[in-house]
C-alpha cells in the first residue's frame, strides 16, 4: 500500500506535489490547532457547567435534607419546585421506593456505579444519556444515609454548542487545506515559470529553431542558467551553420567534376564494344557508382538549399493538378490516379511539394516495385496525398528511421545504380514539416506500403 502511494506521488508533476505539500502542511497545522481548541474549549465549558450544577445541587440537597429531618409530608411539592426546567429530572431514593419529579425517567437508567457511590456516603457525578438526552447526574446521600438524592441536569445546549464547534473546526481545517493547496499551486506556478520558459525554448531548439534565446534574468539563481543556455544554443547554431555551409560548398564543388566524369563515362560506354570484357565490366561498375553519386550530390544540394532558405514563395497550389503534372513527366508510370472531384488547395511552395511527390514516386520505383496508385483527397481540414506501391511493405521498426538522412532501410547493404542515397525521404519529411504537415508510412490494404502526406488545407 505504501509503495502504491509513493508511486502515485512520484507520478504527479512537481507543481502538484508542491501544492499537495502546502495543503497537507496547512491541514496538519489546522488539525493540531483545532484539537487544542476543542480540548480547551470543551474542557472549560464542561468544567463551568459542572461547577454551576454542583452549587445548585448543594442548595437543593440542603433543602431535601432539612425536609427529611423534619419528616415533611410535602416532599413531592418540594421536588417539583426544585426542578430547574422541563428537561431536568429529580429522583429521591427512599427505603420505601423512588420519588420522581420533572421529566420522568426510569430510575434503572441511572448508572449503578453512581448510586453505589452515593450509598457508600460519597457524592458522585457522571455524564450519560438518559432516554435520548445527554445529562449530567449528581448523586448525593441525604437524610441518615438511607436516602439518595439524584438530580439530572440536561446538557442539550452544551451538546449543540459542541456540535457547532466541531463543524466549525472541521470546516476550517478543510478550507485551510484547500487554501493551502491553491496557494501552493499558485506559488509553484510562479516559481516554475522560468523552467517552463526553458522547456519551451529547448523544445523549439529540438524542432530546429536555433535562433531561440532565453530573456535576460535578474534573479541571481536563474541568470547563470539563462546565460549558459543562450551560449550553448548560439554555439550550436554556429556549428550547424558551418556544417550546412560546408555540405553546400562540397556538394557544389563536386557537381562540376562529377558532371565531367559522368559525360566521360558515357563516351566510354558508347565505345565499350571495342573494350576488353574485364574493362567493360569495370566501366559498368564505374557508371553505376557515378550515377548514384550524382543523385546523392543533387540531393545534398537540395537539402543544403532547404536548410538555408527560411521560406520559399508561397502560393495556392492545386494538389490534383500538381500530381498529374508530375506523373505526366514520368515515362512508363502505370499508377492509378484518384483525385477528389474538387481537388484540395494548399498554401505552399510549389517547387517543394513537386519534389515531395517526385521523391515518393522515385522511392516506390526503387524499393516498392513501382507505384500502383496515387490518391489526392480531403481528410477533415487536411489535404492528403497517398502513394501506394507493390512492394513487401515497411516493417514497423523502420517506419520512422526511413525518414532520417542516409537511412535506406532494408536496402542499406546494396550498392547499385538503382539504390538511392538515403536522402529522398529525408527531403520529403523536411519539406512537409516546413509546411506544417506530417508524413508517415503504413500498410496498404492488399499488401505493400502506403506513404501518406497530410498538409493544412488553404482557408478561403
Amino acid at each position: 500500500m505504501l509503495a502504491t502511494v509513493r508511486s502515485t506521488v512520484q507520478r504527479l508533476s512537481l507543481r502538484w506535489r508542491v501544492a499537495a505539500a502546502f495543503g497537507l502542511g496547512l491541514a496538519l497545522v489546522m488539525t493540531v490547532l483545532g484539537v487544542a481548541t476543542w480540548n480547551l474549549t470543551t474542557g472549560y465549558m464542561l468544567d463551568q457547567r459542572e461547577q454551576s450544577t454542583a452549587r445548585q445541587s448543594e442548595v437543593n440537597v440542603d433543602l431535601v435534607d432539612k425536609a427529611l429531618a423534619e419528616h415533611a409530608d410535602d416532599l413531592d411539592d418540594l421536588l417539583t419546585g426544585l426542578a430547574s426546567g422541563p428537561d431536568s429530572s429529580i429522583l429521591l431514593s427512599r427505603p420505601d421506593g423512588w420519588l420522581t419529579s420533572g421529566r420522568q425517567i426510569d430510575p434503572a437508567a441511572v448508572p449503578a456505579a453512581l448510586l453505589d457511590s452515593a450509598r457508600n456516603g460519597v457524592a458522585a457525578r457522571q455524564r450519560f444519556t438518559a432516554e435520548g438526552i445527554p445529562v449530567l447526574a449528581i448523586a448525593t446521600p441525604v437524610g441518615n444515609g438511607d436516602s439518595i438524592y439524584v438530580e439530572l441536569y440536561p446538557l442539550l445546549e452544551l451538546d449543540r454548542t459542541f456540535r457547532y464547534l466541531s463543524i466549525l473546526l472541521i470546516t476550517g481545517t478543510v478550507v485551510a487545506a484547500l487554501f493551502g493547496a491553491a496557494l501552493g499551486a499558485w506559488t509553484s506556478k510562479r516559481a516554475l515559470r522560468p523552467l517552463a520558459a526553458l522547456r519551451g525554448a529547448a523544445s523549439r531548439v529540438a524542432r530546429g529553431d536555433l535562433t531561440t534565446r532565453l530573456p535576460h534574468q535578474n534573479d541571481p539563481d536563474l541568470a547563470p542558467l539563462a546565460t549558459s543556455f543562450n551560449t550553448t544554443t548560439e554555439q550550436l547554431e554556429q556549428r550547424v551553420r558551418r556544417d550546412k555551409r560546408f555540405a553546400a560548398d562540397v556538394s557544389h564543388e563536386l557537381r562540376s567534376p562529377l558532371t565531367t566524369m559522368v559525360n566521360a563515362t558515357e563516351v566510354m560506354v558508347r565505345r565499350q564494344d571495342t573494350m576488353h570484357p574485364t574493362a567493360r565490366k569495370a566501366l559498368g561498375l564505374l557508371g553505376s557508382e557515378l550515377h548514384r553519386f550524382q543523385r546523392m550530390v543533387v540531393d545534398l544540394l537540395e537539402i543544403s538549399r532547404a536548410d538555408q532558405e527560411d521560406e520559399g514563395p508561397v502560393e495556392l497550389v492545386d494538389l490534383g493538378a500538381l500530381v498529374l503534372n508530375v506523373l505526366d513527366s514520368r515515362e512508363g508510370s502505370g499508377a492509378r490516379v484518384e483525385i477528389d472531384e474538387e481537388a484540395p488547395l494548399v498554401s505552399a511552395d510549389r517547387r517543394r511539394i513537386d519534389r515531395v511527390v517526385t521523391n515518393l514516386l522515385d522511392n516506390a520505383d526503387r524499393y516498392g516495385g513501382g507505384a500502383v496508385a496515387v490518391t489526392v483527397r480531403r481528410h477533415g481540414d487536411r489535404a492528403r496525398i497517398e502513394v501506394d506501391d507493390a512492394g513487401s511493405g515497411v516493417p514497423p521498426a523502420l517506419r520512422e528511421r526511413i525518414f532520417e538522412r542516409f537511412a535506406r532501410g532494408l536496402h542499406a547493404g546494396r550498392r547499385d545504380r538503382e539504390t538511392g542515397s538515403g536522402l529522398g525521404l529525408a527531403i520529403v519529411a523536411d519539406h512537409v514539416h516546413r509546411h506544417g504537415g506530417t508524413v508517415w508510412v503504413e500498410d496498404r490494404p492488399g499488401g505493400g506500403a502506403r506513404f501518406v502526406v497530410e498538409l493544412p488545407e488553404a482557408t478561403s
